[in-house]
């Protein structure tokens, strides 16, 4: 990135913090797709579709008041706490593979930790209404900040703002991580898959637990070149 300031140009070095962020992110999303694409070959000895298995592993866990439903597209799959419900997306949903059953179980570690009440997932939670604030509001702020006579005040706004979307980042990873523990734990006590299927699970899970690592890297490196960059008083001619 180059940066223009009155006839001077300058090519931006903390951009290769951004570029670093891309190339983890894009690992990241490569191994989940290529370990999920690897056991959606393999087909549970229980038989059960994802879907199945998420109806049985919610019922096992006392929990009747959450239903399964399918959405459309490709590791779409997500837990709606508001409206109780559990979608699996067409990879999952109906298919009996290892890879299917794992993500459905995930998912279900996340409606478990709702019926719990587990303390990481309400506080991220809380967090979302205010991460998306923060995301949508922070770079226009430090734009405009820059744009009048770089006023420190809306530049520090936009990075304070900035800051709640890597926060949501951050506290994303516990709960991500207990969901598939989780998931991985019930898996091998209801017996849905064998001791090896658990073994391919964990593999496809921790591949996917990746992109949340990523996430938070790339999220948190952003943050620090906006520091860098703007973090002090900068008077510009």
């Amino acid at each position: 990135m180059a940066l223009f300031y009155g006839y001077r140009y300058y090519f931006d070095p903390t951009y290769i913090l951004v570029i670093i962020g891309v190339i983890i992110s894009l690992l990241a999303s490569a191994k989940v797709k290529s370990t999920f694409a690897k056991y959606s070959n393999v087909r549970s000895m229980s038989g059960l579709t994802g879907a199945q298995a998420a109806e049985r592993i919610l019922r096992n866990a006392g929990i009747f008041d959450v239903s399964v439903q399918r959405i459309s597209g490709h590791l779409t799959d997500h837990y709606d706490p508001k409206n109780k419900v559990l979608r699996l997306s067409d990879s999952v949903f109906g298919n009996t593979s290892v890879s299917a059953i794992g993500v459905a179980a995930h998912e279900c570690g996340h409606a478990i930790q709702h019926n719990k009440e587990y303390a990481p997932l309400k506080i991220r939670t809380a967090l979302v209404p205010v991460a998306n604030f923060g995301a949508t509001l922070s770079w226009p702020l430090i734009l405009i900040g820059v744009l009048f006579s770089w006023s420190q005040t809306l530049i520090t706004l936009g990075i304070v703002l900035f800051c709640a979307a890597v926060l949501f980042q951050i506290v994303t990873l516990p709960v991500e991580f207990n969901a598939s523990n989780r998931a991985v734990k019930i898996l091998a006590s209801t017996g849905i898959l064998s001791d090896r299927e658990v073994s391919q699970t964990k593999q496809v899970l921790g591949a996917a637990a990746l992109t949340y690592v990523a996430a938070a890297a790339a999220s948190i490196l952003q943050l620090l070149r906006l520091i860098i960059l703007f973090g002090g008083n900068r008077n510009r001619d």
